[in-house]
Order: C-alpha cells, then sequence, then structure tokens
C-alpha cells in the first residue's frame, strides 16, 4: 500500500504547465511542520514535492499561492536521471490524488472581491427551515 496525508503550507506559488498531449500538471513544495521541537524548542519542516493532473491542477495553479495551507491526500513516487556532471540524481514526489484547500478562502485575483460562505449557509438554512417531519412508521426499512 502507498498513501500519504500531509497538511502543510505553500513555500512558494504553483507552477502549471501542459504536456505535449495537452494536460494540465501543477508542481509545488509544502512545508510540513514535524511534530516535535529540536534541541532549540523550534519545529522543523519538511519540504515535499507535490504533483497534481488535469483539472485539480489548474484549480490548485488558480487558488493556491505561497503561504496557502493545503491538505493533500496521494502517493509517493521515485524516480531517477543521470545529470550532466554523469552523476545520478534521485526524487521522491507526492502524485496528489486529493488537494484540499484549507483556511480561509483567497481573494478573487479579478474583481478584488471575497468569496463569502455567507449566502450559502444562508440559503442552507432555509433549507432545513421548509424541510417537514416524516413519520418514521411509513418508512420502507
Amino acid at each position: 500500500m502507498n498513501k500519504v496525508i500531509l497538511i502543510g503550507n505553500l513555500s512558494k506559488d504553483p507552477e502549471l504547465a501542459t504536456t505535449n498531449g495537452g494536460v494540465s500538471v501543477c508542481r509545488f513544495t509544502i512545508a510540513v511542520q514535524r511534530r516535535f521541537q529540536n534541541a532549540e524548542g523550534e519545529r522543523d519542516a519538511d519540504f515535499i514535492n507535490i504533483v497534481v493532473w488535469r483539472g485539480q491542477a489548474e484549480n490548485c495553479h488558480r487558488f493556491l499561492k505561497k503561504g496557502s495551507k493545503c491538505a493533500v491526500v496521494g502517493r509517493i513516487q521515485t524516480s531517477s536521471y543521470e545529470a550532466q556532471d554523469g552523476s545520478k540524481r534521485y526524487v521522491t514526489e507526492v502524485i496528489a490524488d486529493e488537494v484540499e484547500f484549507v483556511g480561509t478562502r483567497p481573494r478573487d485575483d479579478e474583481s478584488g472581491a471575497t468569496f463569502s460562505k455567507e449566502p450559502q449557509q444562508a440559503s442552507s438554512k432555509k433549507q432545513v427551515a421548509e424541510l417537514e417531519p416524516i413519520d418514521d412508521d411509513s418508512l420502507p426499512f
């Protein structure tokens, strides 16, 4: 089994690219704090490379930026290549299956307005108020 779950902050803005076949790919690095403090009383962080594909890649590029907090669910993938100096280099990345944007929502780049949860919450309350109770005895299970 190969599954990883991470929560961290982006260390720089995500980079979006397109493959020769037209598939979107977004790459970014998140800083994940370690659980315990070091000898100086500070919590070290690990910087983990993330790769996201297709529509989710475009959403990550659009809504995430340096400092954004996100949760990533995916798998670890390692690869190697030969550098120009002839040495063998290894790369370890997390291929994301899911990326959740955690914390406050970003500002809309075009209008400068912030997203608001209030209209959605108001409509949810309205829908709940409109529900009618039903008799449990009439349920088929």
